[in-house]
């Protein structure tokens, strides 16, 4: 099934996957990192969206940027 394609029935059905990325860089590239690494495993996948943000702290300046992603995918046939 190709991506945000329904089925012959005209069903679609998605499943949603928790993950977590870290970057020293920023919230935008630990996105970016997230996402190219989950494609490496989930297939069809349609969206995503922060759940939540963080910064690790150390001697008073952000070290690392993570983000808590929830990733939506399209179950195959």
């Amino acid at each position: 099934m190709a991506k945000n394609e329904m089925n012959k029935s005209g069903v679609s059905v998605a499943k949603v996957s928790e993950i977590s990325a870290r970057s020293t860089k920023g919230f935008e590239d630990a996105i970016q990192v997230g996402m190219a690494r989950a494609s490496k495993t989930l297939r069809n996948i349609n969206s995503g969206w922060v759940k939540e943000q963080r910064v690790e702290v150390k001697n008073g300046r952000v070290t690392s940027y993570q983000v808590n992603m929830m990733v939506t995918f399209t179950l195959e046939d």
